[in-house]
Formats: C-alpha cells, structure tokens, sequence
C-alpha cells in the first residue's frame, strides 16, 4: 500500500470515528444528559470567579452610581397556623366541609354564658379516598284508584344505551386516562378500593363506546383546520396493532394544528408520505403556508399542491447545537445569532404586536439578522478542514438548502418562527406513551386521537375539559348533524359554555 493510500485510509477511518463519536454522545446525552436545548455560552475569561481578588489601585478612585427604585416579591405564606383567609382554591369547583372547634373552656356553658366576638379561620386540604359516588333512582309504582292504572318514571336515559355508566363516570374516565395519563388498569383498582367491583373489560367498552360518540365533533374540528390559511403539521410514533408474539407495529400520529387554535391528531400505520395528501387535502386557501420540519414528505406535498412551505428555525437551530462538541466556535456563533433572532419575537410578544405592525417590526429588526446569519453561513462553508460528515457541515448545509422556507415569516405576520406551538401540543402523547406505552388495536389509536384531539383544544380555548365532556356526550345525540361543529371546542366556548348541561351528581354535594 503507497503512502498516500495509507494516508486516504486512515482520514477515511478518521470520519468514521468522528461521526460514530457524535452518535455515541448523542446516546448518551438521551439516556443519561438533560435532553433541554437550552444554550448556555461559556462564561467570559475576563470575567472575575468567586474568590478571585481584584488588584487595588495605587490611587482609588471613588465613583458613584445611582441605584433605580425597584420593588421586591411578598414572600408567600402557606397560612396553616395563621388566621389570615389564603384562598388557594377556586370555591366554585372545591367542595368546602365546615368543621367549628370550641375552646375547652366553654365546655358545659350555656350559649348566653359567653358571646363570639370574631372568628379565625384555617384551611386544610383533604382527600377521599376516591370521589366515586352511586346515583340510586327510586321510581315507585303508583296505581290510581279511580281507574286502578298504574303509572312508574322510566329510568333515565344515559349517554350509552343500557349502559350504568353516568355521563360524569364516563367523562371522569376519559380524563383519567388521556388528561391524566391513569390507565385502565389503574383505574379498575382505584374502584376496587373504593368499592366498586366491575369488570376490566367494561372499562374499555365504556372508553371505546363513548369516544365514538364525540368522532362526528372530531371530523367537524378537522374540517375546520384543513379551511386555515396558516397550519402546522408533525407525526410522531406510536405503537399499534399486533404484529406478531410479543411485536408490535409502528404507526404515527400526524398532529396538525390549525390558525384558530385548534389541534387533531390523524393516526396512520405508517410514515409515508401519501397520507400528508390524504389529511390535509389538495385544495387550499388562498396564500395558505404549511409551517413543518424538514421531513422530505411535506416538501413533496408543497410542490404537489403549490402551498408555501415555511420552515422551523427551531429544528434548524437544533443541528447546531448538536454540533458544540465537534466544532463549539463556529456553533457558538450559530447559536447566539439565532438567539437574537429569538429575542425580537419575545419582544413582538411582549408588545402584542399583530398584523401590519408585527410584519413591520419582522421586517425592520428581523430580516437584517437573518440576512446575516445566511452569509455568515456561506462563509463558514468556504472554511477548509471540514469534512462532509461534520456535523456542524451537516447543520450548515440544513439551513441553507431550506432558507426560502426559513425566511417566510418575515413577510407573514401570521406564521409563527417555529413549530414548537405544535410540539407543546403533541406532548400529550409522548407522556400517554409512557404509562400506557402501546395501543392494542388501530382502532384504539384512532380513538386516542380523537379524545386527546378534543383535550388539548379545550387547553387552548382555556375550557375545562371534563365539564365539556358532560356536556357534549349528552347534547351530541340530539344536536343536528348540520350543525356539529358547534359542538367542537373553540365554537362550544361561545354558545354553551355559560350555561353547560351537568349530571345529576352535579346537584349533589360531596359528603
């Protein structure tokens, strides 16, 4: 082997090394680092530590600087030994039970004997052992006697039919399980505990049954979304379906969030790029923007149809900061103006800025940052001594092939620079996965898309999901099928939300 072979294999092996270097830190850093992005830049050199000493000056000069009034946080108290009324709590959702204490020494005296002047008062937080409760129906059996017929109430019509589940059982339910994360396992032995013996497989008949009477809303809120002007869109896996002894198949759920704040999670087996098309539709408005990640399906989909395909500058950012280990200058650099970009948007935030004056102030702070981090881009390219699988070359090269998409919310106030919007909704199904891990059926997957579909938008909309729930697995039987979407979160909040219908417990006090 000639020596420049040899030296051709060894920088050969030397980008093998490097590159199976980085994926071994990035292991590492899933199963044992924090997976937070946050950047924090190494602290200036010129910086003094604690304990380092600052020279005197031969001659010191006495300066003085004006210190601006300020004010300070009252520090909280818990109040459980104090007299002070600390109202933690919302009066209208917490039961209050009343308990009155007596000083010893008014034991024997009569109530003319002393007179109550005041009164302290001491909250405590408790809790039942579980909050299930027994709704008994008695119905008796009259019989007239001028004309001997006999008369009874029917029993009352539940949202299931023939089923014992109360609306607010069933509604508890599904909170429990996709609110809460509670699977139905758990919940069967909380009953259990508190008394109630049924099946396991009522529970799952119950959740099933009742998620598909809430799948008409669903299909409305969908309907709804795929009409916006801006969208986000993401997938993430999930196990479904059996495929085999002790296998399980991979599906995805596509979560799309739409421009009034409402968000539907589409499940589909695989992560093929046809079912974009399939959920979103062919048709769009007019100056209607996908806001994605880099995912080649959506970019197959922007061409299709002709829809104006923005990118996340948070995805973008992340190559670089996964980059530090390999090259920490040049993504340092990467970070930090990214950082400024950011730091404009907290701003517009701040200032509640929309429409014209948001795109102004994109336009006028914004734009010249980003111009300059994409010639800055280009120059780093140019730099020798990186190699194709460097990850900050890798970083580089993301932001430059999708700068056309990365650069579309400056001149749309309307689309937001990122997509984490969708990625704080989505949430919800990676902490699902953890204590129910995997669904048995599509079906069942189908189903958690629906209900958390309907949870998160009530999130958004500032609605309590279970008090929707109530209300709409009683009111979707009688309410006309043309007019569904009044059912879905953002449209229930403005005509049902003042005056939601309840179940009977509701009149019940917890005791």
């Amino acid at each position: 082997m000639s020596a420049a072979e040899l030296s051709a294999l060894v920088r050969s092996q030397a980008e093998t090394i490097a590159a199976l270097q980085h994926q071994l830190d990035w292991f590492r850093r899933q199963i044992f680092g924090k997976k937070s992005e946050r950047f924090a830049p190494e602290p200036d050199p010129a910086q003094l530590h604690l304990g380092e000493v600052l020279p005197v000056p031969s001659q010191p000069v006495e300066e003085h600087k004006r210190i601006p009034a300020h004010t300070r946080r009252v520090t909280q108290k818990d109040g459980a030994e104090s007299s002070e009324e600390l109202k933690f709590f919302d009066e209208s959702k917490v039961p209050v039970q009343t308990i009155v204490l007596m000083h010893a020494d008014l034991k024997g005296l009569a109530s003319d004997q002393y007179e109550v002047i005041g009164e302290k008062v001491t909250y405590r937080i408790a809790q039942h052992p579980g909050s299930y409760q027994v709704l008994k129906y008695r119905r008796p059996v009259i019989k007239r006697k001028d004309n001997a017929q006999i008369l009874t109430v029917p029993a009352p019509v539940g949202v299931l039919e023939g089923s014992r589940a109360d609306v607010s059982f069933a509604a508890g339910l599904l909170m429990d399980k996709f609110a809460w994360h509670l699977p139905l396992y758990r919940q069967h032995q909380r009953l259990e505990a508190a008394g109630i013996r049924v099946s396991r497989q009522w529970l799952t008949q119950l959740a099933q049954q009742s998620i598909g009477l809430l799948a008409p809303i669903y299909d409305a809120q969908f309907d709804s979304i795929r009409t916006s002007r801006v969208k986000a869109m993401d997938e993430t896996p999930i196990k479904a379906g059996r495929a085999g002894h002790g296998k399980m198949h991979t599906g995805y759920f596509w979560p799309v969030y739409g421009e009034r704040d409402e968000v539907c999670f589409p499940f589909h087996t695989s992560r093929s790029g046809d079912f974009v098309c399939h959920a979103l539709g062919l048709k769009h408005a007019v100056d209607a923007v996908l806001l994605t990640d880099g995912y080649a399906a959506y970019e197959q989909y922007a061409k299709k149809t002709g829809i104006n395909h923005a990118r996340c500058w948070s995805h973008g950012r992340r190559g670089f900061f996964e980059s530090l280990d390999a090259e920490p200058t040049g993504a340092t650099d990467a970070l930090e103006q990214i950082k400024a970009i950011y730091a404009i948007e907290e701003e517009i935030r701040e200032r509640k800025l929309v429409g014209a004056a948001k795109q102004l102030h994109r336009l006028t702070h914004s734009k010249p940052l980003v111009e300059k981090f994409f010639e800055w881009a280009d120059q780093q390219l140019t730099r020798q001594g990186f190699t194709p699988t460097n990850p900050f070359i890798q970083a580089l090269n993301y932001v430059r092939e999708r700068r056309v998409g990365l650069e579309i919310f400056l001149t749309d106030p309307d689309v937001p620079i990122d997509t984490n919007h969708i990625e704080r909704a989505l949430r919800v199904i990676p902490m699902g996965r953890k204590s129910w891990l995997f669904c048995w059926t599509e079906l069942g997957a189908k189903h958690v898309g629906i209900i958390q579909s309907l949870i998160v938008t009530c999130r958004l909309h500032g609605v309590d999901p279970y008090t929707y729930l109530v209300d709409v697995l009683q009111r979707v039987g009688e309410h006309p099928a043309s007019r569904v979407a009044e059912l879905t979160p953002r449209l229930w909040k403005q005509l049902f939300a003042a005056n939601p219908m309840r179940s009977d417990l509701h009149d019940f006090p917890i005791c």
